[in-house]
């Protein structure tokens, strides 16, 4: 399935956002959300999460129709690392490791960062690389 690039950069401002206020204010209620929110995308499809809609209902309609679109599926596992970042920030708050929190939703935070300011999809980039290992541990298995 193909799709407009801009969604996914509204997404990560949005999730660059609330990710900067689970740092700021601790509230591992807010990070479970937006790890929900990266199931939905990741596990579902990009179409599923509320900051799509939010972009499709909202934005959307506002701009010209896109000069191009991409692949989702390097997008979906990108919001699958980011998903498993939320969960290992969310094991951090619960178990009080509040350095594994910090760490996740920062590192979280920097991935968003970077694909809303620059374009620069961490997960789209090692998407490919992901895949090419995979057909390798195929073939010699």
């Amino acid at each position: 399935m193909q799709t407009d690039p801009r969604g996914p950069r509204f997404a990560a401002a949005l999730t660059s956002a609330v990710l900067i206020v689970v740092l700021l204010t601790g509230s591992c209620l807010l990070l479970i959300g937006q790890a929900l929110v990266f199931a939905l995308a990741a596990l579902g499809g990009l179409r599923l999460s509320p900051y799509d809609w939010l972009f499709r209902t909202l934005v959307l309609p506002r701009l010209a129709p896109p000069s191009e679109t991409e692949d989702e599926r390097p997008l979906r596992f990108g919001q699958g690392i980011l998903m498993v970042f939320s969960a290992v920030g969310i094991l951090g708050h619960i178990t009080g490791v509040t350095w594994l929190c910090l760490l996740a939703t920062s590192a979280g935070l920097a991935a968003a960062f970077l694909n809303a300011a620059f374009g620069y999809c961490v997960g789209c980039e090692l998407y490919p690389v992901v895949r090419r290992a995979q057909g390798r541990l195929t073939a010699g298995a």
